[in-house]
């Protein structure tokens, strides 16, 4: 590894989280493609990595990182950027609504998108699931929209933190997918404190430089549309 750090990625997959957030730190790194159309990440070499086999994988000094949150918060605070200091007054609520958001935001809407995984095939039972966790989202965005009313600095588009990011790809895949589902439930006017936090969010440099490296378009938060990566697949 020729930088400090290396970031095994697949083009809008959670490894857009990392990638976000080491641009908008200014951190050099390099970037190794994950071919899922191959299943690449159920190679013996990135389970290697990572024994889960889900992306994004980031490689250290000290070693390979999974899990988006962890990932965030290791960089943040061995950096000292995208997230209050371990001392600051404001460390106690990021920390309890970034792991909100890892934790039950990103398990509920990864449940929308594989629901057989979790409860088998049968029509009405998928059904019935999507229909619980769409509702349980628009009830996380609810109050994350509260939050970000309240204007927490973590929370400024000019200043963004790793919380933010990882909030704004939710939401593009919110919009987004699954491409045969229901997707009406979603409406980014119904959180109108979010709506301005990814409109500002679009007009970070950061978010340029990964609208190009991995196709996003020219509004990939706030009226996203099918990435058309320039390597490798979404899906």
């Amino acid at each position: 590894m020729t930088t400090r750090y290396r970031l095994h990625f697949a083009p809008d997959n959670a490894s857009l989280i990392i990638r976000l957030a080491l641009e908008e730190m200014g951190l050099p790194y390099e970037t190794v493609l994950v071919d899922r159309a191959r299943q690449a990440q159920r190679s013996a070499h990135y389970l290697a990595m990572n024994p889960n086999g889900l992306i994004p994988v980031l490689e250290t000094p000290q070693g390979p990182l999974f899990e988006t949150g962890a990932i965030l918060l290791w960089l943040s605070d061995t950096h000292r950027m995208l997230a209050p200091a371990p001392d600051d007054a404001d460390r106690g609520a990021y920390l309890k609504w970034l792991f909100f958001v890892s934790n039950t935001l990103h398990t509920d809407l990864r449940m929308t998108f594989y629901p057989q995984v979790y409860i088998g095939d049968d029509p009405a039972a998928l059904a019935a699931l999507t229909r619980t966790l769409q509702a349980r989202l628009k009830t996380h965005l609810s109050h994350l929209d509260d939050v970000a009313g309240t204007a927490p600095r973590w929370l400024d588009p000019q200043n963004p933190s790793g919380l933010a990011y990882y909030l704004a790809c939710l939401m593009r895949w919110m919009a987004l997918y699954p491409r045969d589902g229901n997707r009406g439930w979603y409406d980014l006017a119904a959180t109108p404190h979010l709506r301005t936090l990814l409109a500002g969010l679009e007009l970070r440099p950061a978010v340029q430089t990964a609208r190009t490296a991995e196709g996003l378009g020219p509004t990939p938060f706030t009226n996203p549309q099918h990435a058309i990566p320039p390597e490798g697949s979404a899906t």
